[in-house]
């Protein structure tokens, strides 16, 4: 297949995803694009649109499962590199590293994310699906999103009260037509060394806690709603209940006393070290993680009557 464009965007063939992707899983895109300025995102979208080919926003790959057969389509890599302070209001295009903000905000002493020390992938993604930990979440501090519309091609100002954040989501999550570009967050100004001192804190917390020595993609289900369990298993957890916005209790509790740790299938593993993780110990391919998965998942179901939620996102091949 030749691919003909006059426009800036540059397409490239087969190129395989896995080295986009925290998991090192991944077949081919048909079609890939790194975008680096707003214009260049809109031209891909319309040359998608105008292909007939299927489109799929690649942001830090930290919570994708990526079908071992790739995307039959358009992977397109919105790489906006906006970083602007104004005060204590800071712009920040999608493709930064949440850990490129997080110094970039120590160094200007403007404190309010620091609960994201050690929070891997990019600024898009964190707000797409409302990123949270330590009682602290991307609503809290974001007062503007900018998105492009896939469908209509224009661009719209959000503010924090249309962009319905809520737990581990947001109007952009439920909507995939719309593209994050730019996030404003506003903050506050704060003591250098303090700031500095709690991200390295939190980032210290995640390195001891969870597997980071093994390909992984974080937490592979959301927490559970307390007023979502029967009353015997809120005895039993009674002890681990956290509030992560509200109470909450650990999937990886559940996990852990369902007996999961160290499952196997294929390459792929639930972690001893922190069960609500499933690491590629040893190339796994995307059906190995589906099936422990599913099996964690009906397990929770039959022993706790729990229905655990997914937080990673799949991308299907077909």
């Amino acid at each position: 297949m030749e691919i003909e464009v006059s426009r800036q965007p540059q397409y490239q063939e087969n190129v395989p995803l896995a080295q986009f992707a925290s998991y090192r899983i991944g077949g081919p895109a048909r079609v890939y694009c790194e975008a680096k300025s707003v214009e260049t995102v809109r031209e891909a979208v319309a040359e998608a649109r105008g292909r007939g080919w299927r489109l799929f926003v690649l942001g830090g790959g930290t919570n994708l499962l990526i079908d071992d057969h790739g995307f039959d389509g358009l992977v397109l890599r919105p790489n906006l590199r906006v970083l602007e302070a104004e005060s204590a209001r800071v712009k920040v295009g999608a493709g930064m590293l949440v850990a490129e903000l997080l110094e970039f905000l120590a160094e200007r002493r403007l404190a309010g994310l620091e609960w994201a020390g050690g929070l891997p992938g990019t600024v898009g993604g964190a707000v797409r699906g409302n990123a949270g930990a330590f009682g602290g979440e991307i609503k809290d501090t974001a007062v503007e999103v900018v998105s492009l519309n896939t469908e209509t091609l224009e661009l719209t100002s959000r503010a924090n009260a249309e962009c319905g954040f809520g737990y581990r989501n947001s109007f952009f999550k439920q909507h995939p037509a719309e593209i994050i570009l730019t996030t404003t967050f506003a903050l506050r100004e704060g003591d250098a060394a303090e700031i500095a001192r709690v991200i390295e804190e939190r980032k210290e917390y995640r390195r001891r806690r969870h597997p980071l020595e093994y390909p992984n993609i974080g937490s592979i289900f959301k927490n559970v709603d307390l007023k979502r369990v029967p009353d015997a298993v809120r005895e039993l957890c009674a002890h681990v209940i956290k509030v992560d916005p509200f109470p909450v209790i650990p999937t990886a509790f559940l996990l852990s006393e369902a007996g999961l740790k160290g499952l196997r299938r294929g390459g792929a593993m639930i972690s001893p070290k922190h069960p609500n993780f499933i690491v590629n110990i040893d190339h796994a391919g995307s059906g190995d993680v589906r099936g422990l998965v599913a099996e964690a998942k009906q397990t929770i179901l039959d022993r706790f009557g729990v229905e655990l939620e997914e937080e990673i996102q799949y991308v299907n091949g077909l």
